[in-house]
């Protein structure tokens, strides 16, 4: 390439085999433009200098010893860490450039200017080590990155300063931790075209679930404005998920997950001063907006995966918009050395014993529990006033911080998502961490005993008082096959990615209820007929939730078909059974609205629920949300391993109109590869078995509900709960007659009720009585699963 020399090298020039080169993020650029350009990944271009540069500049500037003596003044204690940084930093900035390399960078900035069409073209400086982002760790920001650099000068003192920036006090630690010796490693200055993301866009994505290493998805953050207030943890940025192995299926937009961030700064270009950068208020429209579109996200999402296969383990990566083009480009690409190195024959399972007064609530990184004394520190300058072993209260995190960082039990923070620094780092640490709660440097003061609870999906909650909670190693290892398939009982989708390496085939029941309670919120009523809604109050908690859209059913429908997608790609291919919604009356009217839809029963569990509801007037348009949902899942995201099931299904007549109404909604049993279930749960299920099976494709025993049909029983009522028990023989005989009667059909029969998760022997029951599948709460699983192997092996010695 011309213009190539000693001590600059064009990116188009570089690839993976030139870290001890260029350093291992130079080296990585010139992969993906050499290698992954003919797949239409957009990587802007630019140039890097060499370590021979960085060398001849110690050399030039007779450096070397002099740095030495201060790194040796430093290893004997004669002088602090601050201090040695200082002067260290100081030599840089006060050197100059040998004239051959002060030229060769010159002339490689107008060579960049003329193939852009610019005069000065405004560019990214980035600093790369040669032993930075390498396998081993994953500490990110050791050296500096400035951005809108224009014109030579510029350039020139951006340079510098990244050379300087390879003794930032943190950078200095860093290299001790490892082993890394100071005098061995060189800097790389990349010079890289600037994509003008401060007029649209920018973030960083993992092309695995950083707080579960599930493999299939693609994790994207985005902010408004340059990528720096992401990595920083600045902002709450957006958040979605795409599911790979549906991306280059025709046809499929597997979108499973959209969530909006407060985005509250917007980093931008300054206009003149020594500044290049400022950070501005986010506008309140674009707060409200989506960074990205659907198209946007997917194009990330495959770019992602190619990047992956080509280096052939997951990756984590920036990303940004063109302001002026609305092209994506891809900035920078290392590899995510956490997850991916996690051992995978254990899991530990962690369970809040108790629940406290929350006190702030926000994205949870990794699956830990921690308690302790909280300590609140706003800035870096007071990092000495921390405590070991105290759960870390602040705004936000960079590199400074790391030192307490590794004291902490526990991270808590203002701002932030999953890829901000505070979230890189405490899961590299193995401490829980919740990142992004707005306002717990306000709620939680210095010695405030609190809990942090990252065991209960993708919110995290901080708690008041030191709480009860166990710990429990779960061994992968030496799980034996059974005939009969267990599965999985969930109701949140963030619990779905927690458990995705359990040795089960697939979710034997999915709540709704979960989503729509949990993440909804909102009566399905009150959204189809928001105008008629009386209730005042009501309608402002609904028009808060559903801002931004212009039909307010579209938001149901989104939020529950990304929930049910989640949990469906978790376990994909493999079914995933999802009953419809099965809320009684009293808890229908706790939604928000929902008082105004629902009738006053004396006795909801007996009432209007389950399959009643679906094609009754005062439910018929809440019932279309769901299925709109299904469908959408199903055929526009193309996750097709998604079963429906139909709850508390009285008689036969029910049965007919439910699967009409079905039919009207587009989900019509057979067509497209649907297939509908039934709960039996009422012994007119059993007693009808044969002719249910006419109309349905299986059966999902619910033991819960038949056990309180068949003895007569209200499972809520504390005076009877003696006698309530799915053991007794009355509920076995059911069973009994069940399972036969369904086979002769050739339709299938399962469990996902409680009593199999709590009773080892009612599960070796159901065995013997050849029941097809057993659904489980996920802690059941393991021992449940060797207990059926145990009972089947028994069988085939009988």
């Amino acid at each position: 390439m011309s213009g190539a020399t000693p001590y600059v090298a064009w990116f188009d020039d570089l690839g993976s085999g030139d870290v001890p080169k260029v350093g291992g993020k130079n080296a990585s650029l010139g992969e993906m433009i050499q290698s992954l350009k003919e797949e239409g990944i957009r990587v802007p271009g630019g140039f890097a200098t060499t370590a021979d540069a960085y060398w001849a500049f110690l050399e030039a500037n007779d450096l070397t010893e002099r740095i030495r003596k201060h790194l040796d003044a430093l290893e004997k204690e004669e002088k602090p860490l601050h201090k040695t940084g200082r002067a260290l930093r100081r030599l840089f900035l006060k050197s100059t450039f040998p004239r051959e390399i002060e030229e060769a960078i010159r002339e490689a900035y107008r060579e960049l200017s003329r193939r852009e069409n610019r005069d000065e073209v405004d560019v990214a400086v980035r600093s790369s080590a040669t032993a930075e982002d390498l396998p081993e760790a994953s500490f990110a920001g050791q050296q500096e990155t400035f951005l809108n650099i224009h014109g030579e000068e510029e350039l020139l003192a951006a340079s510098r300063r990244c050379y300087a920036s390879l003794f930032t006090d943190r950078a200095i630690s860093y290299r001790t931790e490892r082993g890394f010796d100071h005098m061995k490693v060189a800097l790389s200055i990349g010079v890289q075209k600037m994509v003008r993301a401060d007029r649209a866009g920018s973030g960083v994505m993992f092309s695995i679930d950083t707080e579960t290493g599930f493999q299939d998805v693609v994790m994207i953050n985005a902010a408004w404005g340059l990528g720096e207030n992401v990595v920083q943890g600045t902002v709450n940025p957006d958040e979605y998920l795409v599911f790979k192995p549906l991306l280059d299926k025709d046809g499929f937009r597997p979108v499973i997950g959209k969530t909006l961030g407060n985005k509250e700064k917007k980093m931008i270009y300054a206009g003149g001063g020594s500044r290049t950068t400022r950070n501005i208020d986010t506008p309140r429209a674009e707060q409200r907006a989506l960074v990205l579109n659907d198209e946007e996200i997917l194009q990330l999402g495959r770019w992602a995966v190619r990047i992956e296969k080509h280096y052939k383990k997951p990756m984590d990566i920036e990303w940004a918009k063109d302001g002026d083009t609305g092209e994506l480009f891809i900035v920078q690409a290392r590899p995510e050395t956490v997850q991916s190195r996690k051992e995978a024959s254990t899991l530990q399972a962690y369970t809040l014993k108790e629940k406290g007064e929350e006190i702030a609530r926000g994205v949870s990184i990794g699956q830990a529990i921690a308690a302790g004394k909280a300590c609140n520190i706003l800035s870096a300058d007071d990092i000495d006033r921390f405590e070991d072993d105290c759960i870390l209260v602040t705004e936000m995190t960079d590199p400074d911080w790391v030192p307490i960082m590794k004291r902490a039990k526990g991270i808590v923070t203002d701002s932030g998502g999953r890829t901000c620094h505070a979230a890189i780092v405490s899961r590299e640490l193995g401490i829980p961490a919740i990142v992004g709660t707005g306002s717990a440097t306000e709620t939680i003061a210095t010695g405030d005993e609190i809990t942090l609870s990252c065991a209960e999906g993708e919110t995290g909650f901080v708690y008041r008082g030191i709480l009860d909670y166990d710990v429990e190693d779960v061994s992968l290892e030496d799980i034996p096959e059974t005939r009969t398939r267990i599965m999985m009982n969930i109701a949140s989708p963030g619990a779905a990615f927690r458990w995705w390496r359990l040795p089960c085939e697939g979710i034997g029941l999915a709540r709704m209820e979960f989503i729509i309670n949990n993440i909804i919120k909102v009566h399905p009523m009150a959204l189809v007929r928001f105008d008629r809604l009386e209730d005042e109050k009501a309608r402002e908690r609904i028009e808060e939730l559903t801002r931004g859209y212009e039909d307010k059913t579209d938001y149901f429908v989104d939020h529950l078909s990304m929930g049910i997608a989640k949990i469906a790609a978790s376990q994909y291919p493999e079914p995933v059974i999802v009953r419809m919604s099965d809320f009684k009356t009293n808890e229908y009217a706790d939604l928000i609205g929902g008082a105004e839809f629902e009738p006053h029963e004396s006795n909801p569990m007996l009432g209007f629920r389950g399959a009643s509801r679906y094609y009754s007037d005062r439910y018929r348009e809440g019932f279309s949300l769901e299925c709109r949902s299904i469908r959408r899942v199903r055929e526009e995201m193309g996750l097709d391993n998604v079963i429906i099931m139909i709850p508390f299904c009285r008689t036969l007549e029910e049965a007919d109109r439910v699967l009409e109404v079905l039919g009207e909604n587009g989900l019509k049993r057979g067509e497209k590869g649907l297939e509908v279930y039934v709960m039996c749960e009422i012994p007119s299920n059993v007693i009808l078995a044969d002719r249910f099976a006419d109309r349905f494709d299986g059966f999902s025993i619910g033991s819960n509900d038949l056990t309180q049909l068949v003895l007569g029983i209200d499972r809520d009522s504390s005076d009877l709960a003696e006698l309530f028990d799915e053991r007794n023989d009355a509920v076995k005989e059911e069973i009994r007659r069940l399972i036969p009667k369904a086979h002769e059909k050739g339709r299938k029969v399962g469990i996902c009720g409680q009593a199999p998760s709590d009773y080892p022997e009612f599960a070796a029951f159901l065995v013997r009585e050849g029941i097809d599948s057993i659904s489980l709460n996920p802690d059941s699983i393991i021992g449940v699963k060797r207990r059926v192997a145990e009972v089947e092996k028994e069988m085939d010695g009988e």
